[in-house]
């Protein structure tokens, strides 16, 4: 069966609550680069980037705009912005309570999994700059005891595309939201799995979409294609001005562009836990049932080598990460693993 996905439209009704959404984007001033918010390594793939898995595909397929003349040029593509409203029951900014309440997510997210429980937990935003794209990739997931304040991001993704941690796994629904009308950068993804074909969702004020992002690929088609992306260094910083003018400016200060707010792309994601039953939820919050480090790479390594991948006495190293990647996460249009 394919994934449910579910269109709310509209998001709020009255629609002045959309407009809440935009004031809050003004007033929360600065957005930093979103391959600097976390950065969690361990012993195993020591050295790789969070989202390895992304950047990678992104490499090799050339995004939506085919191949970047070099590696600097393809991030400048790909280094979009991103800011938390808020986390779990705590709100960083006001004004964003009645998105992360908002009852058509929680109805769409009880349809996407089937799961009565619903508790939301993480808002943030995502701002793209003219000539900007984000590439395809499916989102980094959770499980009982391991998620990305704990572990890799490439590694939580690889646990489950391998499949092998479903017991441990949280069943999340994203609701993406989008508060402009605009004919470019819309939402690609791919419902029917990596060998499907896309689906184009346009973007459209005061709508969302819910689905399961953690299994599905999807991205965003360039905003502005006619445009080429400025070069940003990290330490860089998209900043709302008085005037309603928007400053992206190098680690230093140094100005490197300026936008309106109709020449940026912006979109809140909303995520919420979905849980079976109070039992469900509990076994999360008591930590009763949770999976260690040593248990995950430990389990992985036992399938690999069941599968004649590696050796049993694999180090545990970088190319053991990539590995691993290359066995369990497999993009649209690339080839199933020799």
């Amino acid at each position: 069966m394919p994934p449910t996905v579910v269109a709310v439209d509209p998001l709020y009704d009255p629609p002045s609550g959309a407009g809440d959404l935009v004031e809050v984007a003004h007033r929360y001033g600065r957005y930093r680069l979103y391959a600097e918010h976390e950065r969690i390594e361990i012993d195993l793939g020591r050295g790789l980037m969070q989202r390895h898995d992304s950047v990678q595909a992104f490499l090799r397929s050339g995004g939506a705009r085919g191949p970047a003349a070099d590696v600097r040029a393809a991030a400048a593509r790909t280094s979009y912005f991103r800011e938390e409203y808020a986390y779990g029951t705590r709100a960083h900014i006001g004004g964003v309570e009645s998105f992360l309440h908002n009852p058509r997510l929680v109805e769409g997210a009880v349809a996407v999994h089937g799961r009565p429980v619903v508790e939301p937990a993480i808002a943030f935003a995502n701002l793209m700059v003219p000539g900007q794209e984000l590439a395809v990739h499916t989102d980094v997931p959770e499980f009982r005891g391991a998620n990305r304040k704990l572990l890799p991001q490439w590694l939580l993704v690889v646990m489950h595309h391998s499949g092998l941690f479903d017991r441990w796994r949280l069943h999340i629904a994203t609701g993406i939201a989008w508060f402009q009308d605009r004919d470019d950068g819309r939402l690609r993804y791919w419902p029917g799995g990596p060998d499907g074909d896309p689906a184009v969702h346009m973007v459209r004020a005061n709508t969302a979409l819910v689905l399961d992002t953690d299994s599905v690929f999807h991205g965003v088609d360039p905003v502005a294609p006619e445009v080429d992306p400025p070069i940003v260094a990290p330490g860089a910083g998209l900043v709302a001005g008085p005037d309603g003018r928007w400053a992206l400016s190098d680690a230093d200060g140094t100005p490197v562009a300026d936008y309106g707010w109709d020449g940026l792309w912006f979109s809140v994601s909303w995520k919420a836990y979905c849980f079976a039953d109070e039992a469900e939820r509990r076994a999360w919050r008591d930590h009763t049932d949770d999976l260690t480090t040593d248990a995950v790479v430990r389990r992985l390594v036992d399938d690999l080598v069941s599968r004649d991948r590696v050796a049993p006495d694999v180090p545990v190293d970088r190319a053991l990460g990539l590995a691993m990647i290359d066995e369990y996460v497999r993009y649209p249009g690339a080839p199933a693993p020799a």
